[in-house]
């Protein structure tokens, strides 16, 4: 089904781009509130830093790379290449200043109220100085290479997201000014510890360096020095259809990225003008990428000292609980936990239910298992000391079939799963990387194992990763089941990645790129029609992100025939709400906090009758047309009721959350009608859990 775009895109559509820095925003605005602990404060700063590095590495390096090649063509929001830059760079600028304030002016005065400090070089004392000199001398100044610029020194390559002094030198015998860059290294702590007692004082690295740039150039005099950071352009451009290794051509395109396109200069705001000339006519950048804001550049370093140990300053200690039905069975037996599965199909919440004592266990129990004959499993991003990937290797070690499904080209990832990718042919499991031109998103795992009865399939499948590290931050839904039905499905859906099975029906799953979007828009149809038919409809979806102008107009129908539609988004929302004859039934809100909110949710009414679907799918072009995806209906009652329960929790009034406006813009809801501040949604959740226990 394909719906038109309407002849005024932007007042239709918001630009991805636009709404992806208005996701950035509401990080910023965690840093900003007081009622987010400290340290957690300054945690989102650096989160808020690290996500716009993201955002220019691949989103505006796409768009720089179309402005280069001269495209003119509005996109489907209303925004030529030209207009879309200029709004990024000038939004862009806003949250940095924002984000600077929120650091020097309220940040840090809080943090000095605990003795945490980030202090300046000029504010030491004598025997601060002596400590930290004496771990310049130690630690840092055997790393330092400084880089004279000269008619015999061409100007030297900025690695991407490196931060880096420059310094102008005068020789005082030829009065002749000169330019040095001096690399501050990535490897060593972001802030150094002066040592003071009954404090933490810490002063940036680079602020240690410049107050020793004599030693680097001994014999010059040091005029002038400021600190930059250039970010590169990373987007990697794999032509898989002409690779006849796949895995050997990403190593090769992980080097090149490395030597990518400037697309950002971030510089101190008092720059010398003259030398920000030098460093943009060196580093080929224009006045639209230049990032100017007050020093210290590279706020991402701020996760140091978020992670100072105050637990008083920080979110209170959680722990996640044992799903119940995993509860009173045995640990080490294998047999037990099986039963478990096959008594009764299992759901899983993560963060608030332990990762580790349910999918970490499966893969376990399943690699250790006499009885297990074969698992199949997709790894899209894993950490970096995976126990599922040791299950795969162990269970392959002991003879079993073992096929693993991943995907090299998890961006950011790459290089850990290429290394997987070794690691597990090294030890005999059939490693595949999924179909040509898509990436596999799909999260699936497959336990064939051998009984009484004959053959039986245990799947796993849920909306995250299989990495137990992000499983304690990520807000995840999974299930574990034994249902005869869905290990056909999973089945069929390995056996299409692994070998040629491009028509395969499924039952219980909707799988892109074949049947996700015509299945969900038959859905969005029916409730059309349940509406019109005089019985109850509605669309209820949790998100990480809604772009398909497909979709959009698909919801914008239904709205106008009067079916009420719930979006909870946590990031990109491209859609317009509440806007009259177009989406008055339409309205979108969003959650952030201590966890990532990271499940998608799909529930339709259907006159009564819930259906429900979770799984690893957003509604965006890659997701849906670029990407094996599935979505899993949940057949059983209870699990229907308490993902509807969910549903109502994030759809609740009575806790924190952002409200999106008609004109875009999304409006922090914090206090209630009387000004009582709401509840934390995470909060809640965690008593929730704990209350259940």
């Amino acid at each position: 089904m394909s719906h038109e775009i309407s002849v005024d895109p932007r007042g239709r559509l918001i630009d991805r781009e636009l709404t992806w820095l208005a996701f950035n925003q509401r990080v910023l605005e965690l840093a900003e509130d007081p009622a987010t602990p400290l340290l957690e404060r300054c945690r989102f700063l650096a989160i808020f830093s690290s996500n716009l590095d993201d955002f220019y590495m691949i989103r505006v390096a796409t768009l720089k790379r179309k402005l280069e090649s001269g495209v003119t063509k509005v996109n489907t929001a209303g925004y030529t290449p030209n207009q879309l830059m200029t709004e990024i760079s000038q939004k862009t600028q806003e949250l940095l200043q924002r984000q600077s304030r929120a650091f020097h002016e309220v940040i840090l005065p809080e943090l000095a109220k605990y003795k945490i400090e980030i202090a300046t070089w000029a504010s030491l004392d004598d025997a601060e100085r002596a400590a930290v000199n004496k771990v310049f001398h130690t630690k840092i100044f055997p790393v330092l290479t400084p880089l004279a610029v000269d008619p015999s020194h061409p100007f030297p390559y900025i690695s991407g997201l490196s931060l880096n002094l420059a310094v102008v030198v005068t020789n005082p015998e030829t009065q002749e000014d000169l330019f040095a860059r001096v690399k501050v290294p990535s490897n060593l702590p972001r802030f150094v510890e002066t040592g003071k007692e009954g404090s933490r004082r810490f002063v940036p690295m680079e602020e240690v360096i410049i107050a020793n740039l004599s030693e680097l150039f001994q014999g010059m005099t040091v005029k002038d020095h400021y600190t930059f950071r250039l970010t590169r352009n990373a987007d990697l451009e794999l032509e898989e259809e002409e690779s006849e290794d796949l895995l050997a051509s990403m190593e090769q395109e992980l080097l090149r990225r490395k030597f990518g396109p400037p697309v950002r200069l971030e510089v101190d705001r008092d720059i010398e003008p003259e030398l920000l000339r030098t460093l943009m006519d060196e580093l080929n950048v224009k006045e639209e990428d230049i990032s100017r804001y007050k020093e210290p550049l590279d706020l991402t370093g701020l996760n140091q000292i978020a992670d100072i140990d105050m637990p008083e300053l920080r979110f209170p200690p959680f722990r996640s609980q044992v799903p119940p039905d995993l509860r009173d069975i045995d640990s080490e037996s294998t047999d037990e936990f099986f039963d478990a599965i096959r008594r009764r199909e299992i759901i899983l919440h993560h963060p608030y239910e332990s990762f580790t004592a349910s999918v970490v266990r499966f893969l376990q129990s399943a690699a250790t298992d006499p009885h297990v004959l074969a698992i199949k499993q997709t790894l899209y991003r894993t950490s970096g000391d995976s126990p599922i990937v040791q299950a795969l290797i162990e269970a392959a070690e002991a003879g079993k079939q073992v096929l693993a499904v991943i995907e090299i080209r998890a961006r950011f990832d790459e290089l850990a799963n290429v290394r997987w990718a070794r690691k597990l042919e090294d030890a005999g499991v059939h490693v595949v990387y999924g179909l040509i031109g898509l990436k596999t998103h799909a999260k699936l795992s497959l336990v064939v194992r051998q009984e009484t009865n004959g053959i039986r399939r245990y799947v796993h499948m849920g909306t995250g990763n299989y990495n137990p590290k992000t499983a304690r931050l990520y807000e995840d839904f999974g299930i574990l089941s034994a249902d005869p039905v869905l290990g056909e499905d999973v089945n069929k859906l390995f056996n299409q990645l692994s070998g040629f099975a491009p028509q395969t029906a499924f039952t219980r799953l909707l799988v892109a790129p074949r049947t996700i979007r015509s299945g969900l828009m038959e859905r969005i149809d029916r409730e059309i029609d349940n509406h019109k038919a005089g019985k109850p409809a509605l669309i209820r979806m949790k998100l990480n992100a809604i772009l398909d102008e497909g979709f959009i107009e698909a919801l914008y129908k239904a709205s106008s025939a009067g079916v009420k539609i719930e979006l909870i988004v946590r990031g990109i929302c491209a859609i317009r709400v509440g806007v009259p004859g177009l989406s008055e039934n339409i309205t979108a809100r969003s959650i952030l906090g201590r966890f990532l909110e990271h499940s998608r949710v799909f529930h339709f009414l259907n006159g009564g009758n819930d259906e429900i679907y979770i799984g690893s799918a957003d509604l965006m072009h890659r997701n849906l047309d670029r990407r094996v995806e599935s979505l899993v209906q949940i057949t059983q009652s209870d699990h229907k009721r308490f993902l509807l329960g969910a549903l109502d929790s994030y759809l609740s009034d009575e806790t924190v959350h952002w409200t999106m406006q008609p004109d875009g813009t999304w409006l922090e809801v914090k206090t209630d009608s009387q000004g009582v501040r709401l509840k934390d949604f995470h909060t809640n959740a965690i008593e929730w859990y704990r209350a259940r226990e």
